[in-house]
């Protein structure tokens, strides 16, 4: 009778079974951030556990904590992840960037960019919105660093109008970018408008940006409140103090 070499019995057995799939680190991580990211917005900060996580992901708990020691080293990370995502999708690989000068920007083309990242991804934004502009120190994050630097270096030039708040206006940017898809896909349940609705945010941003709202010969007092507080931190618009 001729033997088997075990060896050899489990090869068979192995060829015989399922054949497994090689082991992708990087895939797996990118699946649980995404997990991440859907509970974050359903549940926020609070309501989110590894064990959820990896349950939605499709992998086992102990692959999650492989990945993530912690249920904050997790939203840290998901956090970071949303602001790669970002960057990429409105600046480019920041790798490759470099140095820009503000008068190579296609502002029509940023501003597009960001919009329409924002309505195909509106979860991811929403989560980075959230987290980034209520931590202490968003300066930290890679993605809000590029954007409210690019507004300041451009509001320092010949290009924009004089008095900007680039801190401020980048808020208002991003909130709105982020906020619009949100009621956009309640009149778009099918997403078969989507493109037609971010361009026209889009727009709407731009033209407020180019001409603003307000005729100035309509509302003088404003338009000199705002002449004035060209060079101050504040715009003294509403009354302060007793008489306030």
């Amino acid at each position: 009778m001729m033997s088997i070499n075990p060896d050899d019995q489990t090869r068979g057995k192995q060829v015989a079974g399922t054949k497994r799939r090689p082991r992708d680190p990087d895939a797996t991580r990118e699946v649980i951030l995404e997990a991440a990211c859907s509970l974050l917005a359903k549940d926020g900060p609070e309501g989110i556990s590894l064990s959820a996580v990896a349950q939605r992901a499709g992998v086992n708990r102990g692959t999650a904590y492989q990945h993530f020691a912690t249920r904050e080293n997790l939203i840290q990370a998901t956090v970071e992840w949303a602001s790669d995502q970002l960057f990429r999708a409105v600046f480019g690989d920041p790798q490759t960037l470099g140095e820009r000068r503000v008068e190579d920007v296609d502002v029509a083309a940023l501003s597009a960019r960001l919009t329409d990242f924002a309505m195909a991804n509106p979860e991811l934004c929403r989560i980075w919105l959230l987290q980034v502009l209520a931590s202490a120190e968003p300066a930290n994050d890679r993605f809000w660093r590029e954007y409210v630097g690019s507004l300041q270096r451009f509001a320092a030039s010949d290009l924009a109008a004089p008095g900007i708040d680039a801190e401020v206006l980048s808020v208002l940017n991003l909130a709105g970018a982020f906020l619009w898809p949100i009621w956009a896909q309640a009149h778009d349940r099918d997403g078969s408008r989507r493109g037609e609705l971010g361009a026209r945010y889009t727009r709407e941003t731009l033209r407020l940006s180019m001409y603003g709202s307000l005729n100035p010969g309509a509302y003088p007092d404003i338009a000199e409140a705002l002449g004035a507080a060209d060079n101050a931190a504040v715009l003294p618009l509403v009354p302060t103090g007793e008489d306030g």
